[in-house]
């Protein structure tokens, strides 16, 4: 017997199946704690460069974005200088920021979205999304540039940067990912990692729940995958669900935002 082109079993044959399936779930579990301990065991390199940021208290070198905490974990969000607004796929991931926060806090971890775009621009996004979490500008230093999340006209016309710890083409001035960083009693600053491609989706804390469901993330088999994303105050707020379309988007601007 089948509902909607699926298997439909009985109680006994189904806890079977689940208890199989647990097993597959126990061992992801294992394999994830394994790299996380993995991860906090990286070398880390010391951050000698000046980066200064301007913050709504004013300018603020990295150091001070740890706002007296050890730990600073730093969303790369795509707003470059002029964008009308944020990446969308970005803005999903930032939509989860301000709930985490207080956990994080709690944690030893101070949470900061960066973008290249200037502070006016960055606070009129932040306002219309309504978000509370900190957001500062790197306008006008290096940072960007350094971690691999903004590219020079130059570079593009190359065709080819580096990104995710690759070299190739891709199609934006800006980039998504997130770094890591540690602050120690002498006050000197270490990037300890840093993720990028898929790996921001540990930010999409929706996606997990998503996964747990019969129909999963629903997605395309397209390149752009997240093509379904709205910035929060853009879906159509008298529909259930969006399918996706027929067609594929327009290229984008970045693999991660919509045309």
């Amino acid at each position: 017997m089948t509902t909607a082109n699926h298997p439909v079993v009985s109680d006994a044959r189904w806890t079977e199946q689940r208890i199989a399936l647990l097993a597959r779930e126990k061992e992801l579990t294992r394999l994830h704690d394994q790299v996380a301990a993995e991860r906090r065991a990286l070398p880390w390199r010391r951050i000698d460069k000046p980066y200064v940021f301007d913050t709504a208290d004013g300018k603020r070198t990295l150091a001070e974005l740890f706002g007296g905490r050890r730990q600073l974990v730093v969303q790369h969000f795509m707003l470059g200088p002029g964008w009308e607004q944020g990446c969308p796929s970005c803005s999903y991931m930032a939509d989860h920021a301000d709930g985490m926060n207080v956990h994080l806090a709690h944690r030893d971890i101070t949470f900061v979205a960066v973008s290249r775009a200037p502070l006016a621009e960055i606070q009129r996004f932040r306002q219309r999304m309504g978000w509370q979490f900190d957001w500062v500008s790197s306008n006008g230093s290096d940072f960007n540039y350094d971690f691999a999340v903004s590219f020079t006209p130059e570079q593009l016309a190359a065709g080819e940067v580096a990104y995710n710890y690759r070299k190739g083409y891709f199609p934006a001035e800006e980039a998504p990912g997130i770094s890591v960083f540690y602050r120690d009693d002498a006050g000197e600053v270490f990037h300890t990692y840093s993720t990028f491609g898929r790996g921001v989706e540990v930010m999409m804390g929706a996606y997990a729940l998503m996964d747990l469901t019969p129909q999963g993330r629903n997605e395309r088999d397209v390149f752009y995958k997240m093509e379904w994303v709205r910035h929060h105050d853009r879906y159509d707020t008298g529909a259930a669900f969006e399918p996706a379309p027929e067609k594929a988007a327009p290229a984008a601007a970045c693999p991660h935002c919509e045309a």
